[in-house]
């Protein structure tokens, strides 16, 4: 990245994102001047990112996102090089199953509500009691649209979403007035989490969204960066769909 902005003296964590739309929300909030500390599974992945992203700006804390411990150096890391941690970006997630919900075998459920949403609470605890408590900032939760209507084969990633809508509402009511919290609920992106969804159909999963195409992780990062702006400061508790119109569809 080259003719970076003015530090604007904001600070984020954004977990899951050494690649996708984890990196996306990344690249939009380091372009408006915000430096970030990024956490992710894979110890070269993320150092690619780090370095890609700008080191100057952006530190990386490698763990799994539903281990405590993992947590809490993510959170001592980034106020031991920054001082704040004003916003907190909960994107790591995991959707190891493919089948109906019949069948789902209920350890594999367990593993995917420890990494989509206890371990967003974990990271909502620690930034609170770090440091937004006192001195305020905004939480926002990737979500899905798969969270918000039926999703075949993929019901236990679309339950574990529903539930990080209504964490949003219930840390939203918590943490107010100092901390805003809402939710981002995107349909397909183009990344490697998603490409199952897509791979080798992309024009065909496209043509079923009245804007013609699949989502890209800065779409995600433009909303992320809003939910964490002074133009979003009357806004908490919400849901916000980056969909590409697909929802205008229902029923037809």
């Amino acid at each position: 990245m080259t003719a970076l902005p003015e530090l604007s003296g904001k600070v984020a964590l954004i977990t899951g994102a050494s690649r996708g739309i984890g990196y996306g929300v990344a690249e939009a909030l380091i372009a408006r001047g915000d430096r970030v500390c990024i956490t992710g599974r894979n110890e070269d992945t993320l150092k690619e990112a780090v370095e890609a992203l700008g080191a100057d700006r952006v530190i990386g804390v490698t763990g799994k996102a539903h281990d405590q411990a993992h947590q809490a150096v993510a959170v001592e890391r980034t106020m031991e090089a920054f001082g704040r941690v004003d916003y907190l970006v909960n994107n790591a997630g995991t959707n190891p199953v493919f089948g109906p919900i019949a069948d789902l075998d209920l350890e594999v459920a367990r593993k995917v509500f420890e990494t989509n949403v206890v371990s967003a609470l974990g990271f909502a605890q620690k930034t609170w009691h770090a440091w937004q408590k006192d001195n305020g900032g905004a939480i926002v939760n990737i979500a899905s649209v798969a969270g918000i209507s039926a999703s075949p084969f993929i019901g236990a990633y679309g339950i574990s979403k529903a539930a990080m809508i209504n964490l949003t509402v219930q840390l939203a009511h918590e943490f107010a007035p100092t901390v805003r919290v809402n939710a981002i609920a995107p349909a397909v992106v183009k990344t490697k989490f998603a490409q199952a969804l897509y791979e080798g159909r992309e024009e065909e999963a496209a043509a079923a969204y009245p804007l013609g195409r699949l989502g890209v992780p800065s779409d995600i990062g433009g909303a992320a960066a809003f939910l964490t702006s002074a133009q979003s400061d009357w806004i908490t508790g919400q849901t916000l769909v980056v969909d590409g119109g697909i929802f205008l569809n229902a029923g037809v």
